[in-house]
């Protein structure tokens, strides 16, 4: 005579059971077997025998179940599903991307003003190891176009299925002119050169939430773990004996002169040099690729202040949609040393080309300037405003 258990809710069996939201199943510990998730919802019994078949005895069953083999014992070597819910930064992500993006023609030019409407959610899941993605979202915003004449207009845009079933060259992106406005060729502007830079954008939020906002979500077992810690240990002693042997050249306040060096760097960014020069003189963009609070006083002589504090200075020359001329630099340098930042912007017709040359650059900060300008300036325009390699 067979015993049964009737299962009445999915967190009656919490202790043994994974929930597995891929294909709408449920599967039961270290079994093979499984039940569909319809059992568990639909009251259907299920035989007893089954459930203390897969329960391992003290000691044993499957090694992915240790405890003991995480050193911080959690989540056994990813085996257990979690989740981390990006559905906000996801709309603070797409709000600014999309707000302010600019496209310029021969009958003039067309500008997102207003992201009227972010309606969905996003998460990132990890189960065994594995990084699933979850993101569905239906974008409504607003544009205004103006001709070369100075005459405005307004339309609309609507993204009805951004999400992870899609791909990005299958997005549906309809721009519209508003029912009252007369027809003018800015629409077709909007449709062609605006659709793309809308396309792109969204392609890096996409991108950006699959690198860096996934980061941590699959954790190290104890070998690895081990590792890390030994190599962590190691670059802390190699530092400590680089900063001992550097700091008896020069303090901050000795007044014995600083060995510096020139360098110079180079990227592309898919934008006009009119927008890349904007971008570094107008404080809610800059406020929009640091994602913190900053001062910008764009004008010539002008002061700014920006990633909490760690980099401040002031604009010595500005020629417009050509060069900026800065006199920059990190807060932990010597006080009142300052390094000249030029940056050139190069029209290479659909792309612009941006030089930074730098001189008087600590000697032992020419890596740290290299790294921190292509991490937090370069890298960071191109994925807050689209103006990276387009999307294939």
């Amino acid at each position: 005579m067979n015993i049964y258990a009737t299962i009445d809710a999915a967190n009656q069996l919490s202790s043994f059971c994974i929930r597995l939201l891929c294909n709408s199943r449920i599967y039961i510990c270290q079994s093979l077997r499984y039940y569909p998730a319809s059992a568990v919802y639909r009251n259907i019994s299920i035989p007893l025998n089954h459930l203390n078949s897969v329960m391992a005895k003290w000691g044993e069953g499957d090694p992915r179940w240790i405890v003991e083999e995480r050193a911080d014992a959690t989540n056994v070597n990813n085996w257990h599903w979690t989740e981390r819910d990006v559905t906000s930064w996801s709309q603070d992500a797409i709000n600014s991307l999309l707000l302010g993006l600019r496209v310029e023609g021969e009958e003039g030019s067309c500008e997102i003003t207003d992201v009227s409407n972010i309606d969905g959610e996003a998460s990132i899941n990890n189960r065994k190891g594995k990084l699933i993605y979850f993101y569905e979202w239906v974008v409504k915003a607003s544009w205004t176009g103006t001709n070369k004449m100075g005459i405005k207009y307004k339309g609309t845009v609507e993204i009805p299925n951004l999400s992870d079933e899609n791909d990005m060259d299958d997005l549906d992106i309809c721009a519209r002119l508003c029912k009252d406005q007369p027809n003018t060729p800015l629409t077709d502007l909007m449709r062609k050169e605006g659709v793309k830079k809308i396309r792109m954008a969204l392609g890096n939020y996409v991108k950006h939430l699959k690198t860096e906002f996934s980061q941590g979500m699959i954790l190290p077992t104890e070998s690895a773990f081990n590792k890390q810690n030994q190599e962590t240990q190691a670059k802390v002693k190699l530092d400590k004996t680089q900063i001992g042997s550097s700091t008896t050249k020069n303090g901050p306040n000795t007044g014995v002169k600083i060995s510096t060096v020139s360098l110079t760097m180079k990227d592309t960014f898919l934008t006009s040099p009119e927008e890349l020069y904007r971008v570094f003189l107008n404080q809610e963009m800059v406020q929009a690729f640091t994602h913190l609070a900053a001062f910008v006083d764009g004008c010539s002589g002008g002061k700014f202040r920006l990633l909490e504090g760690n980099v401040h200075g002031q604009f010595a020359e500005l020629i417009p949609d050509q060069k900026i001329v800065m006199k920059w630099r990190f807060s932990s340098w010597p006080a009142g040393h300052t390094a000249t930042v030029i940056l050139n912007f190069i029209n290479q017709g659909s792309e612009t080309e941006l030089i930074l040359e730098a001189r008087g650059v600590p000697s032992n900060e020419e890596e740290r300037m290299k790294v921190g300008w292509q991490r937090y300036y370069f890298d960071a325009i191109k994925q807050t405003f689209g103006y990276g390699a387009q999307l294939r």
